[in-house]
């Protein structure tokens, strides 16, 4: 499934220190929202069965969001989760959280 809006916020290959104050705060507001499953940052919670974003590629992220968010892929609380965000903002998570290349 393609995701709709090729000049999206971030951008595909957008780092976070090239973006505004105000768009690194939104940026890092909606990443914070994935933490207490997904740890800060992205970086995992020791002993948990969940996984860490941040070793993920930025693609791996949307697309999966994408498909928790139309059903594709089922799971126990990211379905309804990713009900919650556009593409845009998906976009933004997955480009704060991905693994930078």
């Amino acid at each position: 499934m393609a995701l709709t809006g090729s000049s999206l916020l971030l951008g595909s290959g957008a780092i976070a220190s090239e973006l505004t104050p105000e768009k690194k705060l939104q940026a890092a507001s909606l990443a914070a929202t994935c933490a207490n499953c997904h740890g800060t940052n992205g970086q995992g919670v020791e002993g948990s069965a969940v996984t860490g974003l941040a070793n993920l590629s930025v693609e791996y992220i949307k697309t999966n969001m994408i498909w928790f968010k139309t059903g594709q892929r089922p799971a126990t609380v990211m379905h309804q989760l990713a009900k919650g965000y556009t593409d845009e903002q998906i976009d933004i998570i997955a480009n704060y959280l991905g693994k930078k290349d």
